[in-house]
């Protein structure tokens, strides 16, 4: 009997939690379309390894980190038991060290490891260990869409990664800035373009999450929103294929909405994380930009009058097609 009570205690957990996501994912049924580029400042959560190069020394050349089995891509979190977070922070630690052997502690995809790297002096005489680190980045963005009641926001449609290593950015804190177009690179066919952005020193907002479906966080300045309308945010099923529009910052500080064609969607399991194949057919957008250019990811993609999607990536070989972000996936990752 106390079994039997047990179990159907245990369904009426899961129902419940099962109601309450269900009851969280209705609750954002519209949100404001924004569209306007914003600079995101980033600082990481430890200090990522982005190369592993060889140290010239007065015996030749050596890596002391590559022999002690330091990873690209590992992030380091420690040296000697001292928590660091930033590169200064690590070549201090690396000078102090007088060449005797250091402890550090890395973590990559989710696993934690420690290694004991002995320090060597380069031709100057500046101790080494052969790594280069990053510890943030800065960049231009474009917000993707904000909740009116909670000034909650989604942007990119992907997540910050190094350049080189293609890690995703360990977030310690971040902040958007006001920011407006200075000038276009245009897009061409091999060279993707980049919108060169103009900062001010006003801080917008908070950067809360890295996620592999776009950075969240809170804007704190509500002029960017304040007389902009929402509208309804649409289900996977009710993206089409057919034409829809675009809202980007490509010019400027002004907002415009640019056609395009939904020319492909893609499974909700597509192993890439795509969700639909955008091509631009708007010929002043294809005269200002070449079409998708560095710094458009996030721009909202409107259909029949729903908010759909985020555009993510321009296409290499054809700068007129890109790929967008299903908003489903946005908010699955925002409310998570």
């Amino acid at each position: 009997m106390q079994q039997r009570n047990a179990k159907k205690i245990a369904v009426s957990l899961i129902l419940t939690l099962a109601m309450l996501v269900s009851a969280q994912a209705a609750e954002i049924s519209s949100l404001i379309p924004i569209g306007h580029t914003v600079g995101i400042q980033m600082s990481a959560e430890g200090v990522l390894v982005v190369r592993l190069d060889d140290v010239q020394t007065a015996d030749g050349a050596i890596c002391p980190a590559r022999d002690a089995g330091v990873q690209e891509g590992d992030l380091i979190v420690a040296v000697n038991g001292a928590q660091i977070s930033a590169n200064d922070d690590l070549q201090k630690q690396i000078a102090l060290s007088g060449g005797q052997p250091v402890e550090l502690t890395l973590e990559n995809d989710g696993s934690s490891r420690t290694l004991t790297v002995t320090p060597c002096a380069d031709q100057d005489g500046v101790y080494r260990i052969g790594v280069l680190a990053r510890d943030g980045m800065a960049g231009i963005g474009t917000l993707t869409y904000v909740d009116p009641e909670t000034g909650a926001y989604g942007s990119l449609g992907h997540g910050i990664c190094d350049g080189e290593t293609g890690v995703l950015i360990p977030l310690r804190d971040g902040s958007l800035i006001e920011s407006s177009v200075g000038s276009v690179q245009r897009s061409e066919v091999g060279e993707p373009g980049a919108l060169q952005g103009e900062f001010s020193d006003n801080t917008i907002g908070t950067v809360d999450e890295n996620t592999e479906s776009g950075i969240f966080g809170t804007l704190t300045d509500s002029s960017i929103y304040d007389s902009l309308e929402s509208v309804p945010v649409a289900s996977a099923d009710e993206i089409e294929v057919g034409d829809a529009e675009i809202l980007s910052n490509v010019e400027g500080d002004t907002v415009e909405k640019y056609s395009v064609q939904v020319v492909k969607i893609y499974p909700e399991d597509d192993e890439y994380g795509r969700g639909m194949m955008l091509r631009v057919t708007d010929s002043e957008l294809i005269e200002k930009t070449g079409g998708i250019v560095q710094g458009m990811s996030g721009s909202p993609v409107l259909q029949n009058g729903k908010l759909i999607g985020a555009v993510t990536h321009v296409l290499v070989n054809d700068p007129t097609c890109g790929y967008a972000i299903g908003i489903e996936r946005m908010l699955e990752e925002m409310e998570n």
